[in-house]
């Protein structure tokens, strides 16, 4: 008697099982906190938002 592809069941992977899926989720997170302070760097670095931030610490500083 042949086997057909049908007739077998594939019991190789457990999806049911989730080891290490906090470690990839704190792997995810630390990611996407890096690009978010990567762009705020870019962003604090810009010659307009410099002088913007400056002035306001020189009107909190002047009352």
């Amino acid at each position: 008697m042949s086997t057909t592809l049908t007739d077998q069941t594939y019991t190789g992977l457990d999806l049911s099982a989730d080891d290490g899926a906090q470690t990839a989720e704190y792997g995810i997170v630390t990611l996407a906190a890096v690009g978010f302070a990567g762009v705020l760097a870019l962003v604090l670095s810009s010659g307009a938002v410099q002088s913007l931030l400056t002035g306001l610490v020189e009107k909190a500083l002047s009352f």
